[in-house]
């Protein structure tokens, strides 16, 4: 069965909006709510942080199976049936939380999830690349960041505080369930809305017709996409971009969660997703799309020192909020804002970067998706050992250690080369040593 359907060109306002919320729901799932969902099993940090953060692995290593991508029907197809498996295995997730060892069903299920959406995310970024002209990539970025995101704001706000409102009245068992149902739910109608209102992002590649091609095909892209000029700072620049976050992102909703007196703000699950989640993403949204228009108007290479420059503010509220433990729900609230907002504004620089600086050459979609797999193992790494530090840290120590690892890219973001124009649709120039 197909897909695709010849049909006049879908307007990117139609299809880029939920292509990305769907891109961002199961990363966000397995980043931040079900770290939640844990902490209510109470299930230890360590644990915690280590085997959520170990199941991301598919979202970096992303690039080794892209160019297979290409060797059957067409990148919306994959688009479709991955939203689609996401949607039934988050149901699994949910009926496994009934079981005996249902950490070690959960967390094997949420693998397959993040395997699902890691492929998801190659024929999504697939079918922007190709569909999308360079000018209209740029146009569409904040829209892109902002909606990737926006899974936040049902993710980590309005679900979670369900998950919170659930648990006192039901249980923590029942709580999770329906909101794993609602996951899959969701899943499920992105895959049937975008069966019909999702661009193909081209036909299948005529250059790999067999598998022993794919593998020739694989083991070029990497060839040529370590043989770019500048490789080698473009990989330190992407890690670097989100190192410091890579550390925070388990560990923050942990210590919004722990008890004052284990050094934690004390914040009932409800609390966090209304302040972490809902009005947080929103600044998010806000930032995000202020971003995209700052960009536009100064030029990415202009703007990207100010703009990692905010990004890093959050890690500074971070530090703050964990050596002053307010007991103010609005000052917490109102930290989380500029945190979330910093977060959103600078968030959408290295997207563009990696789109417009990265990618460009033969292999554009797989070279795409090499960065940001090399920009999730920037957040897997530091995310599988900062569940034992902070254990051993305690959480002021901790966000304060965070800030020294903000530091390389601050050095970086006024160093790093820009060896193609920000305007030029099809270059490919530039691409060897």
């Amino acid at each position: 069965m197909s897909f695709t359907k010849k049909s006049k060109k879908k307007h990117p306002v139609s299809w880029v909006p939920t292509a990305y919320f769907a891109m961002g729901l199961p990363f966000i799932a397995i980043a931040q709510a079900s770290v939640l969902m844990f902490k209510s099993f109470e299930i230890s940090d360590t644990l915690i942080a280590f085997w959520t953060s170990l199941i991301m692995l598919p979202w970096t290593l992303k690039p080794l199976w892209s160019p297979l991508l290409e060797m059957f029907k067409t990148k919306k197809h994959f688009v479709v049936a991955t939203q689609l498996l996401t949607g039934i295995t988050f149901a699994l997730v949910g009926f496994s939380l009934q079981l005996d060892n249902f950490f070690t069903y959960a967390i094997a299920l949420l693998a397959i999830i993040a395997f699902s959406g890691a492929t998801h995310d190659i024929a999504t970024d697939g079918v922007y690349l190709s569909e999308l002209s360079g000018k209209e990539q740029a146009k569409y970025i904040g829209w892109q960041g902002a909606f990737y995101n926006l899974a936040k704001l049902l993710t980590a706000g309005a679900l979670v505080y369900m998950a919170g409102v659930l648990e006192e009245r039901f249980g923590v068992m029942e709580a999770w369930m329906v909101v794993m149902f609602i996951y899959a739910i969701i899943m499920i109608l992105l895959s049937v809305y975008h069966m019909r209102m999702l661009p193909s992002g081209g036909e299948q590649s005529s250059e790999v017709k067999n598998l022993k091609e794919g593998f020739a095909t694989t083991k070029d892209v990497i060839k040529t996409f370590f043989q770019k000029k500048y490789i080698i700072w473009f990989i330190a620049f992407i890690v670097a971009y989100r190192f410091a976050e890579g550390f925070a992102i388990k560990i923050a909703p942990l210590f919004f969660k722990a008890t004052v007196a284990d050094g934690g703000l004390g914040l009932s699950t409800a609390d966090i997703g209304i302040i972490y989640g809902i009005y947080g993403s929103l600044a998010f949204l806000l930032g995000s799309f202020l971003a995209g228009y700052y960009i536009a108007k100064r030029g990415l290479k202009k703007s990207l020192f100010s703009l990692v420059l905010i990004f890093n503010m959050q890690f500074v509220v971070y530090a703050v909020l964990a050596i002053y433990r307010p007991d103010s729900v609005y000052l917490i609230g109102g930290a989380v804002v500029a945190e979330y907002f910093a977060y959103g504004f600078g968030f959408v620089g290295l997207m563009l970067f990696m789109m417009q600086q990265v990618a460009p050459g033969k292999y554009k979609m797989a070279h795409y998706a090499f960065a940001t797999g090399i920009m999730n193992l920037g957040i897997m790494l530091p995310g599988m050992l900062s569940g034992f530090l902070s254990d051993w840290l305690g959480y002021k120590l901790f966000f304060i250690v965070v800030l020294f690892a903000t530091l390389p890219i601050l050095f970086g973001a006024k160093f790093i080369p820009f060896p193609h124009s920000e305007n030029n649709e099809s270059d490919t120039n530039n691409e060897s040593k």
